[in-house]
């Protein structure tokens, strides 16, 4: 082979095996440095099946090395050996040079999953100075398309993911940084944690019939229906859609999990008008965490289907709570000297009657704080007493 093919495959060079990142890792190589202070016969090297593959002359072994800028190698004098250099000592692995390396690190996908080592790095081999490739597998060794490459500076890394438009034959490849890619991941491993939750839900709530008498309040309530959708912010909380029309609207139900992209607000009164009062206080732009949001009042099919799983989520709550033995709101002390459980004015239940109270507030009070029923006041102060030495609260309940 001539001296040109080796060129042509530059970045892979003999010194590619002594280099920062397979050496480390090579163990047979490692215990070969170690008989001759760090010299390896060349009768020894072309024994590695690519530099095999590409030469078994020794001279243009040699010759490759000695027309390298990286300088990283030496040849012995007789030309039969060669070592890295001692003034080119392996980095000490530290915090800085980790993160030194992952800013020289990109993700490429995009290859076909039966491309070899050699035609990925024939694609690279004009892309700018590569020190390391892992071709990335799965759990059955097959290549998955996608590999993770090693720049020798963060400027040549930066210039090769700026590059527009790169593609392998006629196949676009997606290029990120390597600490963008896993960002990437991770976001998507958590929206499809939520989609997952919101499946199941999904398929829960289709068991349970809907329009019992303790959800029929909502039927009436059209018009007070609002979407909203975005790029939220992953910490986004219902707290903070009842904060920013605190004194514009009152909410009596969120359709919200976190995490999620959109929700649906339910009013007391109508959306559009809570809506525009809000909007008016923040200068027309509503935002959720400082992220933009569409605002959007339902209407038609969209709402009645929403009006729908609102329903059947509040029964579902409902059912829970009553197969927990409806617990009881007492005024005075709690368990352990804690305050009574508010959810009301002097601690009323929420629950009035067979009516359901749709408050998205008081539902996550009831799941905050356990579901076992209340142990009766040792005094007896709670025990009922004849119906003739109480008068009705507006509840239904008595008081003495």
């Amino acid at each position: 082979m001539s001296l040109c093919h080796v060129h042509a495959w530059s970045p892979w060079k003999p010194e590619y095996y002594f280099g920062d990142f397979n050496l480390p890792r090579d163990k047979f190589l490692k215990e070969q440095i170690k008989l001759d202070e760090g010299w390896v016969p060349l009768d020894t090297m072309i024994k590695f099946n690519r530099l095999n593959r590409l030469t078994t002359d020794f001279n243009v072994i040699v010759q490759a090395l000695g027309k390298s800028k990286a300088k990283l190698m030496e040849v012995s004098a007789d030309k039969t050996k060669i070592r890295r250099s001692p003034s080119r000592p392996l980095p000490e692995v530290t915090d800085e040079y980790k993160n030194d390396v992952k800013n020289r690190s990109v993700y490429i996908k995009g290859f076909p999953t039966d491309a070899t080592l050699d035609d990925i790095k024939e694609w690279l081999d004009d892309k700018g100075q590569i020190l390391n490739i892992q071709m990335r597998r799965t759990l059955h060794k097959t290549f998955k398309g996608s590999i993770f490459a090693v720049f020798d500076s963060i400027q040549s890394a930066k210039n090769f993911v700026d590059t527009p438009g790169q593609k392998y034959k006629d196949t676009s490849l997606l290029i990120l940084f390597k600490e963008d890619y896993f960002a990437k991941k991770n976001e998507e491993r958590k929206q499809s944690k939520v989609e997952a939750k919101l499946k199941a839900k999904q398929e829960h709530e289709g068991r349970h019939k809907s329009g019992s008498a303790e959800t029929r309040p909502l039927e009436g309530k059209m018009g007070c229906l609002l979407k909203f959708s975005g790029d939220l912010d992953d910490q986004t909380c219902r707290e903070d859609l009842h904060i920013l029309f605190s004194n514009h609207g009152e909410i009596k139900w969120v359709d919200f999990v976190r995490g999620a992209k959109e929700g649906i607000i339910l009013f007391k009164e109508k959306a559009k008008e809570a809506l525009e009062k809000a909007r008016s206080a923040n200068n027309g732009n509503l935002q959720l965490r400082n992220k933009k949001v569409t605002w959007k009042i339902l209407e038609g099919h969209a709402e009645k289907e929403a009006m729908k799983k609102i329903m059947d989520d509040q029964q579902e709550s409902l059912n829970k709570w009553k197969s927990k033995g409806g617990r009881r709101f007492i005024k005075g002390k709690g368990r352990g000297n804690r305050p009574p459980y508010a959810g009301g004015p002097k601690g009323r239940g929420q629950f009035h009657g067979r009516r359901t109270r749709f408050d998205d507030d008081d539902y996550h009070h009831h799941h905050r704080r356990g579901s076992g029923p209340m142990k009766r006041a040792r005094d007896g102060r709670d025990r009922e007493e004849p119906a003739s030495k109480h008068k009705k609260r507006e509840n239904g309940a008595r008081d003495k």
